[in-house]
């Protein structure tokens, strides 16, 4: 019986460290899918920008 709780506890020891090292590891991806829409963001606008020069530019030429 002694040894059913010892292996017990250590299953349990294993699975809140396997839930804390995947809580971790889910802020990181959300952290780094809010930088990525931050970086998709800032390129449409670029392009938008770009794209409104271009125009500009192409309506300068004869």
């Amino acid at each position: 019986m002694d040894a059913d709780l010892k292996a017990l506890e250590k299953k349990l020891t294993g699975l809140i460290a396997l839930c804390t090292d995947l809580r971790n590891e889910n802020a990181q991806l959300r952290q780094d899918l809010n930088a990525s829409v931050s970086d998709a963001t800032a390129l449409k606008a670029n392009i938008a920008k770009a794209s409104d020069r271009i125009e500009a530019l192409m309506e300068t030429l004869p």
